[in-house]
């Protein structure tokens, strides 16, 4: 019996996403065809000219835009940011440092603070598990 490996596939706004890229501004053949894992491997390891430009000027999507301005995709719709931005447009939106774009960056960072704790806190649980269960001699089994 041969087995048979057929091609993964995916849609090309799955591929956009793993890129990092705003599907609608990817060239024509990219949006309308079917991207294979090979071919996300080699634009991920040599990115051809388009795929250099849009990640350098965008516009990016959501995701790339809350990251790059430090706050959450939830923190840029309270903020009123629903369309793709620009990196320009980025830079502009970090220079004026609006009072929402403060507030939201401020929230994030007591976020990843208390993300942090929690994670320091079951860390510490996880070492005093394992100090009771060396501390406890081995009982034969039965």
């Amino acid at each position: 019996m041969t087995s048979h490996q057929s091609t993964q596939t995916m849609k090309p706004a799955t591929a956009a996403k793993k890129l990092g890229v705003y599907l609608e501004a990817t060239p024509a053949e990219f949006q309308e065809g079917v991207v294979s894992r090979t071919e996300l491997n080699a634009l991920q390891s040599d990115p051809p000219e388009w795929l250099v430009e849009l990640r350098r000027n965008g516009p990016h999507p959501r995701p790339v835009v809350a990251a790059k301005l430090g706050i959450s995709i939830s923190g840029l719709a309270r903020g009123g940011i629903t369309d793709p931005l620009t990196t320009e447009q980025i830079e502009a939106l970090k220079q004026e440092s609006p009072e929402w774009l403060e507030r939201e960056r401020a929230t994030q960072a007591e976020v990843r603070k208390e993300t942090a704790r929690i994670k320091e806190k079951a860390k510490e649980k996880s070492k005093e598990k394992d100090t009771e269960r060396g501390d406890q001699p081995d009982r034969p089994r039965s």
